[in-house]
């Protein structure tokens, strides 16, 4: 079976999926409290204190690392298959280098999502091995990036500004017969990025050429910008939380960043609708930009 990423494993309320294993409702092993899930991460305060009065000047608050536990396990097989259930629950939940999706639904939220790892299991050993009936196991993750998401991976394109044709003349004259034909409406350049959550979340966005010097601006003025030039088939990929920009999947090309450019991990969208606006030097009507992001949540 191919790695279930995104919670394609889950029916409703009460389910916990950590990569292809399925916890809760519906299956082998039901749970009683998910812990750290719906609590605010704990906060790093760059508050300084006042010399010469009460108090702090407010500074940033950047969230650590969240914690999510789940308590109160009970693992139910025929006696003669609970080492086969014991063996996949191990299976799915052991140490790994790389965070996987962890993804639990809980109410008519819907579900969301944070990648992490596995940092504690508990199985106790007890008659229960007998009985088919093991209770009071656990497991812990750690997410390094503490905001939830929505399992929907939302998306935007625009090319370039371009006017729109008008009316044709070059007929000697036009044609009311049918009505008249204004053309294709032009392009704006201008493209709309819901982020649905409580939390700033980082898209990934990726400029297609053929286009000299890319750019996308935001409302507030919080621009990305590179001098390169791109032919038709190239793709420029800018990933805002990793902080990355690839060249057609590969060659990093995060030196050409302007000196107009803020810092990618600062371009994300705040809640709400965010305004965006695609420009360069050169106009092409096949260059494109795509905004890709989930709405976030803490």
């Amino acid at each position: 079976m191919g790695t279930q990423t995104l919670g394609e494993l889950i029916t409703g309320p009460g389910q916990v999926q950590y990569g292809d294993l399925l916890l809760g409702a519906g299956t082998s092993y039901r749970w009683r409290t998910l812990t750290g899930w719906e609590d605010l991460p704990d906060l790093d305060s760059s508050n300084a204190a006042r010399p010469d009065s009460h108090g702090a000047y407010p500074g940033a608050l950047l969230a650590q690392t969240r914690t999510v536990g789940l308590d109160g396990i009970t693992i139910r097989a025929p006696r003669d298959q609970i080492g086969g259930a014991v063996a996949q629950f191990n299976a799915g939940t052991v140490p790994r280098l790389d965070e996987i999706p962890l993804v639990a639904w809980l109410d008519e939220r819907g579900p969301l999502l944070v990648h992490a790892r596995v940092l504690r299991r508990r199985v106790p050993t007890t008659v229960g091995y007998q009985l088919g009936v093991i209770s009071g196991a656990a497991l812990q993750w750690e997410a390094t990036d503490p905001r939830r998401y929505g399992v929907d991976e939302q998306s935007a394109d625009t090319g370039l500004p371009a006017p729109e044709p008008g009316l044709d003349w070059s007929g000697g004259g036009l044609s009311w017969a049918d009505g008249l034909d204004w053309g294709l409406g032009g392009l704006t350049g201008n493209v709309g990025a819901v982020n649905s959550g409580d939390a700033e979340t980082s898209p990934v966005i990726t400029f297609s050429g053929p286009v000299t010097m890319p750019r996308l601006t935001q409302e507030d003025g919080r621009t990305i910008e590179y001098d390169i030039t791109l032919a038709a088939d190239d793709r420029l990929v800018v990933d805002t939380r990793e902080g990355t920009v690839t060249l057609n999947g590969s060659a990093s090309r995060l030196y050409t960043a302007t000196t107009r450019s803020v810092p990618e991990a600062a371009f994300t969208l705040a809640p709400g609708t965010t305004s965006l606006a695609f420009r360069a030097e050169t106009h092409s009507a096949a260059a494109h930009c795509t905004v890709q992001w989930r709405s976030a949540y803490w």
